[in-house]
């Protein structure tokens, strides 16, 4: 057999080819025949050589024992491990690899058969092996890569949640502690308009471990309400004037339509506006504005904050909404405050981008679906 692999070599690899690219979703590439076809068939023409031979020790060297050695992988275990992490990198299935296999194992008969070509049992025996050692090695590289791959992402994933949680426990206790911190200098009642921001504070820490409770037990969905959008805004606008970092700047808050309403989790889009207008607090140039603002068109109502920081650096927009991205040389914060006011707006069925103006500053656009609160006008 290994004389009839070595003549026909190019023909076999041009079949294999061709019975990979019949495949969905799969073609061939140099990249992924570097370890696969070409080179096995070269090792199992070397194995079949070293037995007719007389050299078992040498074929065992090239192909390994019947079932395989976990200890010592042979030449062609280390080649099929190499292939199986080449195919994982290029996002196929197991079962892909499995027949990459399969496929050279399909040409050699076919084309033995086209040739009657006769092959003694203990070739066949050889090549049964062979094709064993190299699946099993392939197979168990690319399942423990994408293993070890899936458990650093689900880590991944529950680190962000976690910095999330405690990005958003933080500015509330923040704003809480500085409420009460204003009422016990002025000697303000509960009933004021900064004891409102503290009550608002203590009902946002309530809802986040609350919401944090039920995604461990059962994956619990956040309430929505239609809500004011005047209101809204005095709010955020009430919090807002409790940072200290507002004293280097002027917080400009127009006018809102009364009649204006969008629908979601109030304290998670809250959240979301002070996530955005800190950011402006902390980047903007200082004794400049930072303006809120909130109009509708036909069917949104947007909220923008926009900030008189100087501009963007070229092509860096997206980037501030990346999880642990910090802007500046103030590494206080998380770098979590954009990314996760963007994943608070999208998960009310809204949008968060931003705009730059060359020279001037960044506008920070939140879009929702518009809602009608509150009485409306009478038709005539």
């Amino acid at each position: 057999m290994h004389q009839f692999l070595t003549h026909n070599r190019d023909e076999l690899i041009v079949r294999c080819k061709h019975k990979v690219a019949q495949r969905k979703s799969r073609s061939a590439t140099p990249q992924q025949l570097e370890h696969g076809v070409p080179l096995f068939l070269d090792q199992l023409t070397r194995t079949l050589e070293a037995e007719e031979s007389g050299l078992p020790a040498e074929s065992l060297r090239i192909s390994g024992a019947s079932g395989g050695d976990a200890h010592s992988l042979s030449e062609i275990g280390v080649s099929a491990t190499a292939h199986g992490k080449e195919l994982l990198e290029l996002g196929y299935s197991v079962d892909q690899v499995v027949h990459d296999y399969g496929d050279l194992c399909q040409a050699i008969t076919e084309l033995a058969f086209e040739r009657d070509a006769a092959f003694q049992i203990e070739d066949f025996r050889t090549l049964n092996r062979c094709l064993d050692n190299a699946i099993a090695d392939a197979v168990t590289e690319f399942s423990r890569l994408r293993e070890s791959g899936l458990a650093r992402e689900q880590h991944a994933a529950s680190t962000q949640r976690l910095g999330f949680l405690v990005h958003e426990l933080r500015n509330a206790l923040g704003t809480a502690t500085l409420a009460l911190g204003a009422m016990e200098l002025s000697n303000m009642p509960v009933s004021s308009a900064t004891g409102a921001v503290l009550k608002r504070s203590l009902l946002a820490m309530t809802d986040l471990v609350k919401q944090a409770l039920d995604d461990v037990l059962r994956g619990g969905v956040a309430e929505q309400q239609v809500f004011g959008l005047a209101a809204f805004i005095d709010d955020a606008r009430l919090a807002a004037a409790l940072d200290p970092r507002a004293s280097r700047c002027h917080l400009s808050v127009e006018d809102i339509d009364l009649s204006l309403g969008i629908r979601g989790n109030r304290q998670l889009l809250l959240a979301a506006v002070a996530n955005l207008v800190q950011n402006a607090f902390k980047f903007t140039r200082e004794g400049t504005a930072v303006t809120l603002a909130a109009f509708a068109t036909d069917r949104h109502v947007h909220i923008e904050v926009a900030d008189q920081c100087g501009g963007l650096p070229r092509g860096s927009a997206e980037e501030m909404f990346t999880p642990f991205s910090q802007r500046s040389a103030d590494r206080s914060g998380l770098g979590l405050g954009l990314s996760i006011a963007r994943q608070s707006v999208e998960a009310e069925s809204g949008t968060l981008s931003v705009r730059d103006i060359p020279g001037v500053g960044c506008v920070f656009s939140i879009r929702m679906p518009r809602h009608a609160y509150g009485p409306q006008p009478l038709s005539d």
